[in-house]
């Protein structure tokens, strides 16, 4: 789920910050452009780490005076797999099922990845109460699941997970 990953990014900045106060400009604009980003090849881009490496500038052509530099450098980054299992926190329940975060991920897991013995209860706050009471899942309850599938696009990754294994569902009390 979560890695240290080498990466590269070329920026381009404005003849007004070259100055002895590059280096700062550079690192600042590199942690303003990545962070929190989602990267469809790597995940989340959590936080960078270290900066390895900066090329010297090169001039654009274009005749506007930004130079391009090519910035190496360690990233904390996000990425789920299928098959893995993680602990999260309801954010909504609803008839289809429910809405779970975990970090910067949101996984949906249905109704028919829910076990049989929760039943949908949408009287006062909507939840997925057991036969017996003895759980209940509902906003901000804490559950463990399984990754059954994902979907990678170029600014977000969708999850959808299941609860309905052993080990698996409510394991902790409302936040």
């Amino acid at each position: 789920m979560f890695y240290l990953l080498r990466l590269t990014k070329d920026l381009d900045l404005h003849p007004k910050f070259f100055g002895k106060n590059l280096k700062d400009v550079i690192e600042r604009k590199l942690i303003d452009e990545v962070e929190g980003t989602c990267n469809g090849r790597y995940g989340y881009v959590i936080a960078v780490n270290k900066i390895e490496s900066i090329s010297k500038g090169v001039i654009r052509q274009d005749g506007t005076g930004y130079a391009t530099f090519t910035v190496r450098y360690m990233a904390a980054v996000c990425r789920p797999y299928k098959g893995e299992v993680i602990d999260c926190v309801v954010t909504s329940v609803n008839k289809m099922g429910f809405f779970a975060e975990a970090g910067p991920l949101q996984i949906f897991v249905s109704n028919h990845l829910i076990p049989e013995e929760f039943e949908y209860n949408s009287i006062g706050d909507p939840s997925y109460t057991s036969r017996d009471d003895s759980m209940r899942i509902q906003e901000k309850t804490e559950v463990r699941l399984r990754i059954v599938g994902t979907k990678m696009d170029q600014t977000e990754i969708f999850c959808i997970g299941t609860i309905k294994e052993d080990y698996l569902g409510v394991i902790g009390g409302t936040l």
